[in-house]
């Protein structure tokens, strides 16, 4: 509590006073004398980053054929307390959004997927109209990318209400301040951009010195303005619209037909023979912007690491996204730094705390760290262990791993226990996510990895570390109830209402659940630096790609065959699979590392184009900024849950049968066979 109160007192946006005030007290609290870490010091990064104008705010209005303006949209949040008045708070915008100036007729294009445009594209002509998307199903810049494909001019984003409040509206007894529920002038900001780390320095730390790209050559960002906007504004055009009724799928909680535009307004509506303007002001600069990184150095390897991270900037005051996490590691560090400052007990292997900085816009901070050491840390470092939001809610302690870490839970219940406090309570919190998540059953248990969800894509600070080294990563959050809420995340996220009095009322009352996570962090981070032979487990490595063979066998077998790809050599190899008989410490830590492929997943960058002043002409693919790299662990679109590239590869196959694509599949196919060969070899007997 004390952490958390003090953290949000002021919006803490990267590089703004708010957070050097914040990397100040993270460095005031590491180099305490008395539970304080060994030693704590900060790294600066000299990074590109992008901002509204504070005098010119951006503004999205509805202009008549006689330029009178006949609706203007709400700039700033509607304040509900000292919080949301509070001067550093940042005017909504879409970080690396263009500046510019857009207008056109508007159309609902559902989730600005290319699909969506598609299906638009099909019945009316696109070419510059302004959009209007609703957050999900698509990245946030890939809603602008998509539509500049189509000819789309301008974006606007909004937040359904059915997709994050269950449909509740009114703040008048509905939303915040009366629940945890959005209020209607709340905008959900965000880095706009599809790729992490500083955009100017690619593959190289982003120091005082470094080589820099031309901005002219950066990918993977909206190239038409772009806009976040509140639902209040949302609800005021699309229930204007003319048009069809949109298919049902794309319908929401207003208390209307959500229609996709004539393009434009209906003949009846205030609005008639209007066009949507949109004035972007944004800018960019390079920024200095600061890690604070923190060391307990082992007393047996003090050249293996466990790093253990937190990201510390917020959009605004930041009390959940990240402050929740940064007070778990605050407390950590408290605990672990009082033992060692009493000579009570120091760890086998070396702990490394970092408090990254500039998370919110692409996960700068960590990536900028793993690049700059990337040798050391690929070479030393045994896991990473992530707890950015770690409450997001009182109902249950989430924990994403990538395989090797799922038996680390159960280490934690059958060990001796370990020097920090309120043991019981963490072994009944620690049963209890692991009964859950491992698929425990009154009638017995099955597997553990049909039910535990995985690292994935790159949606926190752990994934420089999974994706680009090849580190073993996890995780750690306490979440809500979702079979009681449809909320795609808690409601304020990203918005000036993610405050302490939000935080305290609605989401961890008594701060108990935040209690928990640092029990349960605390204890796998002391299971890593403490064990003498590594808690990882290659049999669950070893079970989740079988499971993932056996998926691929049975959905693409039969039809790779009829294009005279076979699956013969994969599944005879399985055979030969040794990763359930081999545990040696670095031959485990090294393992994750074996999966990594550079070339692995070119079809990454199918949407991160280079576009010609005409949005319409067709863009220039440009080389990936920042690759994904593990052939397991990385992301994919297809429904089918197996190898992630194979997947992709055959369900566009299967769309286009053209021969180039089915090339794909073989490819992909190969690079999998070959990743699981590698690795095995890692595992085996030295020769």
């Amino acid at each position: 509590r004390m952490f958390g109160a003090t953290l949000t007192r002021v919006p803490h946006m990267a590089t703004t006073a708010g957070d050097e005030a914040t990397v100040k007290y993270m460095l005031s609290r590491w180099q305490d004398p008395d539970n304080g870490l060994d030693d704590a010091w900060r790294e600066e990064y000299k990074v590109y980053l992008s901002f509204p104008n504070e005098t010119v705010p951006n503004k999205v209005t509805v202009v008549s054929s006689s330029g009178s303006v006949l609706f203007t949209g709400t700039e700033k949040e509607k304040p509900y307390g000292p919080e949301q008045e509070d001067e550093a708070v940042v005017q909504p915008y879409a970080a690396y959004g263009p500046p510019g100036h857009a207008k056109g007729k508007l159309v609902y294009a559902n989730e600005g997927k290319v699909s969506d445009y598609e299906y638009l594209n099909k019945t009316m002509n696109l070419a510059g109209t302004i959009a209007i998307v609703k957050y999900g199903g698509a990245g946030r810049a890939a809603k602008a990318i998509n539509g500049a494909l189509f000819g789309v001019a301008g974006v606007l984003v909004y937040t359904e209400p059915r997709d994050i409040n269950d449909g509740k509206m009114s703040d008048s007894s509905e939303t915040y301040p009366h629940s945890w529920y959005l209020p209607p002038t709340g905008v959900e900001r965000g880095s706009f951009n599809t790729h992490f780390g500083d955009m100017l320095t690619p593959y190289l730390a982003a120091k005082e010195d470094t080589y820099r790209i031309p901005e002219a050559d950066i990918t993977g960002i909206p190239p038409i303005p772009i806009q976040p906007i509140g639902f209040q504004d949302a609800y005021e055009l699309i229930c204007e619209l003319d048009g069809p009724g949109a298919p049902e799928a794309w319908q929401g909680a207003f208390n209307c037909t959500y229609n996709v535009g004539g393009p434009g307004f209906k003949s009846t509506s205030k609005f008639n023979s209007s066009d949507v303007q949109l004035d972007i002001y944004n800018w960019a600069e390079l920024r200095n912007s600061s890690n604070v990184m923190g060391i307990i150095r082992g007393s047996v390897e003090p050249d293996r690491y466990v790093i253990y991270g937190n990201h510390r900037d917020s959009w605004v005051h930041g009390a959940i996204d990240p402050s929740s996490g940064t007070a778990v590691m605050l407390e950590i560090t408290r605990v672990l730094g009082k033992m060692v400052k009493a000579g009570k007990w120091r760890p086998r292997r070396s702990i490394i705390f970092g408090s990254w900085g500039a998370e919110e816009f692409g996960l700068i901070g960590s990536t900028e760290y793993a690049e700059e050491y990337q040798s050391k840390l690929r070479q030393r470092t045994v896991a990473y262990i992530n707890v950015d939001i770690s409450v997001f809610g009182e109902h249950l302690l989430r924990r994403r791993p990538t395989c090797l870490c799922t038996t680390i839970g159960f280490a934690i219940l059958t060990g001796p226990a370990p020097p920090m406090a309120s043991y019981h309570s963490l072994y009944l919190s620690t049963l209890f996510f692991m009964l859950h998540f491992c698929g425990f059953q009154l009638t017995g248990r099955t597997t553990c990895l049909s039910r535990v969800p995985y690292l994935t894509g790159a949606g926190s600070d752990y994934a420089p570390f999974m994706h680009f080294l090849g580190i073993t990563s996890m995780d750690i959050s306490y979440t809500y109830d979702r079979s009681k809420t449809k909320a795609r995340i808690y409601p304020a996220y990203h918005t000036a209402y993610d405050t302490f009095d939000y935080s305290s009322k609605y989401i961890d009352p008594g701060f108990t659940s935040h209690q928990t996570v640092a029990r349960v962090a605390g204890n796998v981070l002391l299971r890593l630096a403490d064990s003498l032979l590594l808690p990882f487990s290659c049999s669950d490595y070893a079970e989740s790609l079988e499971q993932y063979l056996s998926t691929a066998v049975e959905s693409f077998n039969e039809k790779l065959a009829q294009h005279g790809i076979s699956m013969g050599e994969l599944i005879t190899h399985w055979g030969h699979w040794p990763l359930k008989v081999r545990g040696i410490n670095d031959q485990l830590m090294l393992l994750d590392r074996a999966f990594l492929d550079p070339l692995a997943f070119p079809e990454k960058i199918s949407y991160r184009y280079r576009y010609t002043k005409h949005p319409i002409n067709i863009p220039t693919p440009l080389p990936l900024h920042f690759p994904i790299r593990h052939v397991i662990w990385a992301s994919r679109s297809s429904s089918v849950a197996t190898f992630p590239g194979l997947a992709d590869a055959f369900e566009q196959a299967e769309k286009t049968n053209l021969k180039q694509d089915w090339d794909q599949v073989h490819k992909q196919l190969s690079i999998v066979t070959q990743a699981i060969e590698g690795a095995a070899h890692t595992l085996e007997e030295v020769i």
